[in-house]
């Protein structure tokens, strides 16, 4: 498992206080330190997508097409610019980016969004 640690925070403390404050300006309650997410896994617009805690969103969308009597799978990678900066979770789990309106980056999602994982992995407790 992966310690707890936020991009852009230089110390332990530092990563504290940023989690607080990001929580705040999600309006959202800061989880504990053994139920910390590392990343969640969630359907969005018929794409299974990835937020992992210090990397771009990252998706898969896969389609079936019958061709000649064929039933031909294509899958295609999707891709955002937005880089995760903390996940809380809850119902539905709050997800904040280093897009709009924290930093100019432009972004196809809200910051902050919610999601629905069906799948997540915790930071490390310690």
């Amino acid at each position: 498992m992966v310690a707890f640690f936020l991009p852009r925070a230089d110390d332990d403390e530092q990563a504290e206080r940023l989690y607080d404050a990001l929580a705040e300006f999600a309006g959202c309650e800061p989880a504990p330190p053994g139920e910390r997410v590392r990343w969640i896994a969630f359907p969005q617009d018929g794409a299974e997508w990835v937020a992992a805690v210090g990397e771009e969103l990252r998706g898969r969308r896969t389609t079936q097409q019958l061709r000649r009597g064929e039933l031909i799978e294509r899958t295609e990678e999707l891709s955002s610019p937005t880089r995760v900066l903390a996940i809380y979770p809850g119902t539905p789990f709050v997800v904040v980016t280093d897009a709009q309106p924290i930093t100019g980056t432009a972004s196809e999602w809200a910051n902050p969004f919610t999601a629905q994982p069906d799948r997540v992995s915790l930071f490390d407790p310690r």
